[in-house]
C-alpha cells in the first residue's frame, strides 16, 4: 500500500507544469516569467533617453516645491496634473507631448487674477492624482477620477475621492477620507482596472515589523472609489534588498495591459553630495513589473534613472518619474513618459523621456552566441513577431520546439531593428499548425536584444 502511495506521489510531482496561455498577447521580457533556461545570455534593463524640459516651473503659484505630476492621453490631447507651490493643484496640457501648455482657467485668483492654470487651491489636499475613467458604467458627470493627499492632524492624513465631468471642474465625491488615517503624502495613483473590472490605487506607506521604518508601497481595490479594500503590500522575492520607495508611478503598460510596470523614486535618506544644500538624501527611479499588482519582479536592482552630472539632481526627491505611459504622438516606436529635476531650486522643472515601444528590457547576447528557451506554452495566432535589435553582424534565430523540447520549425535568421516584425520559417509557416497546442521557444542569438515577441493574428 505504502509503495503504491510513493509511485502516485513521484507521478504527480513529475507532471509537466500546465502550459502558459499567452494568447496573442504582446510578451514583454520585463521578467523572466516565460524563461526555462539560458545560456550566455543577460538579462538587461533599458535605460530610457532623456529628452527636452516640457515644463518649467517658474509661474508665481509654482516654484522649487512643484511636483507629483500624473499624464494622460485624452483622444487627441495629453493632460498633465501636478502640485504647484503652496499647495496649488494645477494643469497643462499638450498635443505631441513636447509642448505643454497652461490654460488660463479662470477658476482661482492669484494676487489679483484668474488668468492661471489652477484648478483649486488647499492646503489639506494636494498630491492631486487624476486619471480618466474607462469604467463603462462610469456616471456622466464621473468620467475623470482622482486622489488627493488629505491633511488631518499635521502629519498624517488620509485621502480624498474626486470626480469630474470634464477633467477641469472637480467635486469632493465623499467629505471623509475613502481610507483610515496613514503616511500617504506622496502620488497615490489610481485608475479603473478594466481586466479585473474595479479601481486600484497604489499608495505610499511606512513598513512595520522586522523591516520598520522604510518607505513602500501597498495596493488597494473599490467597486465605486469611495469604499476601498484594506490594503495588501507589495511582496518581493526573497532577497530582494528592502529600499526606500517614496512613490511608485505604478500603470498597465499599453498594448500589453496584462502587466503591472511600476517605476518608485528610491530615496537615499543618509547620503549628502551637496553640501550647501539644506536638505539630505538623494534619488533615483527604479524599474519593476508584476503580473497581478502584488507580487513584483525585481530583477533589476540597478537604477533606471541615474541623477547624472547635473548638481541639481543629488539633491533630495529629485528623478521622481511621473505617473503614465504615452504613446509618442507621431512616433509609433517610442513611449513619452516623464521625469522630475531640479527639486527645491528655482530651475524646478520636468523632463521627457522616451523608450522603445515594449523595450523596456531584453534578453541580450553579446560577440559570444547565446540562446534562451522559454517554459512550455499555448497561443493563438497564425504567424510569430518579434520586438528586437541587432548589430550590423548580430543575428537571431528561432526554433520552434514541443513540449518535449522537440525541434518543429526553425527560422531563418534575421538581422536589423524592428518592433514587430514576421519571422520567416524553413519549409513555410509552421505557427498557425500548432496554435493551442503545448510549444516552446528557442531564441539564438548573437550581438542582439529580443525585447518582445508576439503570435499575432
Amino acid at each position: 500500500m505504502i509503495s503504491r502511495c510513493l509511485v502516485l506521489i513521484l507521478s504527480v510531482c513529475c507532471l509537466a507544469a500546465a502550459p502558459i496561455d499567452v494568447s496573442s498577447r504582446v510578451e514583454m521580457f520585463v521578467d523572466q516569467h516565460l524563461i526555462d533556461k539560458k545560456q550566455n545570455v543577460e538579462h538587461h534593463l533599458t535605460e530610457p533617453t532623456k529628452r527636452e524640459v516640457v515644463l518649467e516651473l517658474d509661474q508665481p503659484w509654482e516654484g522649487p516645491v512643484s511636483a507629483y505630476y500624473t499624464v494622460f492621453r485624452d483622444g487627441e490631447k495629453i493632460r498633465l496634473y501636478y502640485r504647484g507651490g503652496e499647495d496649488f493643484t494645477c494643469y497643462a496640457e499638450s498635443t505631441d507631448g513636447v509642448h505643454f501648455t497652461r490654460p488660463a482657467l479662470g477658476l482661482i485668483e492669484h494676487k489679483g487674477s484668474k488668468a492661471n492654470n489652477v484648478l483649486f487651491h488647499d492646503p489639506q489636499d494636494t498630491s492631486f492624482a487624476a486619471f480618466r475613467d474607462d469604467n463603462p458604467d462610469a456616471k456622466p458627470d464621473e468620467k475623470y477620477k482622482a486622489l488627493s493627499y488629505t491633511v488631518i492632524d499635521g502629519h498624517h492624513g488620509g485621502m480624498t475621492a474626486w470626480a469630474s465631468p470634464d477633467g477641469i471642474a472637480w467635486r469632493r465625491m465623499s467629505e471623509k477620507s475613502v481610507v483610515p488615517f496613514g503616511s500617504y503624502d506622496s502620488l497615490n495613483c489610481a485608475s479603473w482596472d478594466a481586466i479585473e473590472k474595479q479601481y486600484r490605487v497604489f499608495d505610499r506607506y511606512w513598513t512595520s515589523g522586522a523591516f520598520a521604518g522604510f518607505r513602500a508601497i501597498e495596493t488597494r481595490t473599490s467597486k465605486d472609489f469611495v469604499q476601498w479594500s484594506a490594503p495588501t503590500p507589495f511582496k518581493y522575492a526573497e532577497g530582494v534588498p528592502i529600499e526606500h520607495f517614496y512613490t511608485g508611478a505604478v500603470t498597465r503598460c499599453p498594448g500589453a495591459e496584462h502587466v503591472w510596470l511600476a517605476f518608485p523614486k528610491r530615496f537615499v535618506p543618509e547620503r549628502k553630495r551637496v553640501a550647501s544644500h539644506k536638505e539630505v538624501g538623494v534619488s533615483d527611479a527604479m524599474f519593476m513589473s508584476s503580473r497581478d499588482g502584488v507580487n513584483w519582479d525585481r530583477p533589476f536592482l540597478e537604477a533606471w534613472v541615474r541623477p547624472g552630472q547635473d548638481e541639481r539632481n543629488w539633491t533630495e526627491r529629485n528623478s521622481m518619474p511621473a505617473w503614465g505611459i504615452i504613446e509618442t504622438p507621431g512616433d509609433p516606436s517610442t513611449f513619452s513618459m516623464y521625469i522630475s529635476e531640479h527639486y527645491r531650486w528655482p530651475t524646478n522643472r520636468l523632463r521627457r523621456l522616451t523608450i522603445r515601444k515594449h523595450g523596456f528590457a531584453s534578453m541580450r547576447a553579446g560577440a559570444t552566441e547565446g540562446e534562451f528557451v522559454t517554459k512550455s506554452m499555448k497561443y493563438a495566432g497564425e504567424r510569430l513577431t518579434l520586438n528586437f535589435a541587432t548589430s550590423a553582424a548580430g543575428s537571431v534565430r528561432v526554433e520552434l520546439q514541443d513540449e518535449s523540447g522537440k525541434p518543429l520549425a526553425e527560422s531563418e535568421a534575421i538581422y536589423g531593428d524592428e518592433l514587430e516584425q514576421s519571422i520567416s520559417w524553413k519549409g513555410g509557416n509552421a505557427i498557425a499548425a500548432h496554435a493551442g497546442k503545448p510549444v516552446r521557444l528557442r531564441f539564438v542569438l548573437r550581438d542582439a536584444d529580443v525585447y518582445a515577441f508576439r503570435f499575432a493574428p
